[in-house]
């Protein structure tokens, strides 16, 4: 039974747990975005069954364990057994072999942090000898396009610096759960004047710059591991006095100096993109508040990197090592080519780099070349591959795009909202079904789709475990709840009314209307015949009693009571076996009024027959109320042989049991149905209406013994039950009270044959 409150009352849970999931959302629990992250992971994966356009032109240069043993090893090399680490030149000597093959860019995939002039020279062709750092300088110099890695915290010499095209960040930030998702669009590096530097190398001063604090008007810079820090007095944009360092300008130059500038430091794959695409890092427009950072080339060429406020971007992991798509050498293949070349054996040369992007790595295992870590793909990647990844994504616009917070909000509430729909809507199971196997897996396929399809990456977290799964199992708590209560309370309401078989089917029902409705319905009612006459027998019997014996106090009122006990056993028994017969046959008991019993067929619960099941309960009735009649007949003896014992005590003779009959009345039409009364004081399940007070005036003109059914009655039974209505025998016309004109019935016999 759904009572109005219901729907309110869910949708105020609904309400409640939605704002629940947002402020969650808010708080950012990391275990909640940790899952986020691994359904990320989890996409990634699936978009590799479904492969997107990739640049063709991506190469990489692998440093293997081969690489080691044969620039060691290999006599043809002539490197003399040099170890790791390598000498620059022999990275010069790739440079010039890659130039020569017609590379459009190469990228260094490792960190030249300091020079080493220890190592052994370069003997020139020309019998001269050139340090091998200033050979790699000089080959980046005249050759190709050299971008060289860099970090924030290890910057290469000015030697490489001023001599490759550009630098390239290969710094790596992995979230919490050490898997390598996002990267950092550029970072921001800090020149130092020398001075500053002199300060941070100087044994008795240790300023440690990385740290560095400003304050208006001062750069604080802590002193090593101790808890001092030196001051440095700046104006407001961070120029210092040379003469607080000692130093004097010379003529001409200005008294003070900048501290410091600063460079951005792009990635390294954003980098080599912007090489093929011919994009201006130098003026590209950072909106880091509103997500985007924009670079443009010549003929509106222009590529927008979605990111976040602090200029991070999650990577669409396309490329694996050894995509079929993407070119790979061993680096010692390059080298021997590069002494082929220089010897003049260029028959068997092979331009292998012509036109590519190359990308130059390490691939070893073991020991400090060591490159390897977790990805969205697997534990174990070779991150060198986080550069042509990300090339590849800024050239073909291949960016991940996470849906803003507002619609993230609205995707909660729009599933929420389904959800509690589909809940309220419908019963337990099918509502189960309704969410848990088509609401939020179509969900999934749908974010699954989308981001294989477009790179959109839809939330799944707290869409589907917040606006699904946790308001789901609230409302259906609440559900259960509520609907066991309405189990009882139907149970309460019906259960002396119906049979149990209706109970159950009202119990299983989805809705069931009872808040009032027209409705056709079977009315019966029963009158026992005699009933009045007999307790008026009974009544005077025990008044004439009282007077004879001079009886009165309490001995005369317990002769009364003891009337009243007897008269209202007798009641009960005929009233009894009327309401079994009703309920017997599918009807509803409506109530007892006085000696009657008032019935009702096709509510709460549908019937198709009720008018014959009426009719049929009607004749179990009569035939009950006989064989009633004949079992206490039979016990008339008995009771004389009692009424002479209690007339030697004292006692009133109890009345012999006498023959009563039953009137019957039942007319079918469309009556209003439903429950009347209040949750305080009870309810009744009734019917009103025109045709219920026909179907009384047909019982007040039955007589004895009798069933009057009105014309619509007869009718409806004629068609459920040919033979039944055939026996039935059609009456004049009855004029009754309240109906104007005079309304044709019938008999139905009920007596057994012969």
């Amino acid at each position: 039974m759904n009572r109005p409150f219901n729907k309110f009352l869910a949708t105020w849970v609904a309400v409640i747990v939605l704002a629940v999931v947002v402020v969650v959302r808010f708080c950012q629990f990391e275990f909640l975005e940790r899952l986020e992250r691994y359904t990320y992971d989890l996409r990634a994966r699936a978009a590799l069954h479904f492969p997107s356009p990739a640049a063709t032109n991506l190469a990489f240069v692998e440093i293997a364990e081969s690489s080691l043993v044969a620039v060691q090893n290999n006599p043809e090399l002539d490197f003399h057994h040099a170890s790791f680490p390598w000498p620059r030149h022999i990275y010069g000597r790739l440079v010039h072999e890659l130039t020569a093959e017609g590379v459009k860019a190469v990228a260094f995939d490792i960190l030249y942090g300091e020079l080493h002039p220890d190592h052994d020279p370069v003997l020139l062709p020309d019998g001269s000898e050139m340090d091998s750092d200033a050979y790699f300088a000089e080959a980046m110099r005249q050759g190709t396009d050299t971008f060289i890695a860099a970090t924030p915290d290890v910057v290469p010499p000015d030697l490489f610096r001023t001599n490759c095209l550009a630098m390239g960040d290969v710094s790596t930030e992995k979230d919490p759960d050490g898997i390598l998702r996002r990267i950092c669009a550029f970072r921001t590096i800090r020149h130092w004047h020398p001075f500053f530097q002199q300060l941070a190398m100087n044994p008795d001063y240790s300023a440690d710059l990385a740290n560095a604090r400003f304050v208006p008007g001062k750069i604080l810079l802590p002193q090593g591991a101790t808890t001092n820090v030196i001051e440095v007095p700046v104006d407001a944009e961070n120029n210092f006095r040379l003469a607080d360092f000692g130093g004097q300008p010379g003529p001409g130059e200005a008294a003070t100096a900048k501290a410091f500038t600063e460079e951005r430091l792009w990635q390294l794959g954003i980098v080599l993109a912007a090489r093929e695409l011919n994009l201006d890092l130098a003026h590209a427009r950072v909106d880091l508040p509103h997500g985007r950072i924009t670079l443009t080339g010549p003929n509106g060429v222009e590529r927008v990197i979605p990111v976040d406020a602090n200029g991070y971007f999650y990577l669409d992991w396309r490329m694996e090592s050894g995509d079929p798509i993407l070119s790979g050498q061993l680096v010692e293949n390059l080298l021997l080519q590069s002494r082929r070349r220089e010897a003049g054996q260029t028959n068997d040369l092979v331009d292998w780099a012509r036109g590519r992007l190359v990308v130059v790595g390490s691939a070893v295992l073991g020991n400090n070349l060591s490159d390897r870590g977790a990805t969205p793909l697997e534990n174990n990647t070779l991150l060198v591959s986080t550069h042509w990844n990300v090339a590849n994504a800024v050239i073909n616009q291949q960016f991940i795009h996470q849906v803003p917070l507002p619609m993230e909000l609205a995707i909660i509430c729009l599933l929420g909202a389904a959800t509690a729909s589909m809940t309220m809507r419908f019963r337990t199971v099918p509502a189960t079904v309704a969410v848990l196997v088509v609401l939020l897996p179509g969900y999934l396929l749908l974010a699954v789709f989308l981001y294989v399809r477009f790179r959109l990456w839809l939330p799944m977290v707290y869409p589907m475990l917040g606006a699904g799964i946790a308001l789901f199992t609230a409302m259906t708590i609440l559900r259960v709840i509520f609907e066991q209560g309405e189990k009882r309370r139907v149970r309460s309401v019906f259960a002396k009314m119906v049979s149990p078989e209706i109970v159950n089917e009202l119990l299983q029902s989805d809705k069931l209307a009872v808040g009032g409705r027209r409705e056709e319905v079977t009315v019966l009612f029963a009158d026992i015949r005699g009933f009045t006459t007999l307790t008026d027998q009974m009544q005077e019997r025990v008044a004439e009693f009282v007077r004879e014996h001079g009886l009165a106090g309490a001995a005369a009122e317990e002769c009364f009571n003891e009337s009243a006990a007897e008269t209202l056993d007798t009641v009960n028994q005929y009233l009894a076996v009327v309401a079994e017969a009703v309920i017997r046959h599918n009807g509803t008991l409506d109530k007892y009024i006085g000696d009657c019993v008032m019935a009702f067929w096709n509510a709460p619960v549908p019937n198709g027959r009720h008018a014959l099941d009426s009719v049929l309960a009607a004749i179990a009735a009569q035939r009950a109320i006989v064989a009633l009649n004949e079992k206490r007949l039979a016990l008339n003896p008995a009771r004389e042989a009692l009424n002479a014992e209690r007339v030697a005590a004292g006692r009133p003779p109890l009345p012999l049991h006498t023959p009563l009959q039953l009137g019957t009345g039942i007319n079918t039409g469309l009556v209003v149905v439903g429950l009347m009364g209040s949750d305080e004081h009870g309810f009744n399940f009734t019917v009103f209406g025109r045709e219920v007070n026909l179907a009384s005036r047909l019982e007040s003109v039955s007589g004895s013994g009798r069933i009057i059914i009105s014309e619509v009655t007869y009718e409806q039974v004629r068609r459920a039950d040919p033979e039944l209505a055939a026996r039935c025998v059609s009456l004049p016309a009855e004029k009754v009270k309240g109906i104007r004109e005079a309304v044709k019935i019938y008999e139905v016999p009920w007596q057994v044959p012969g």
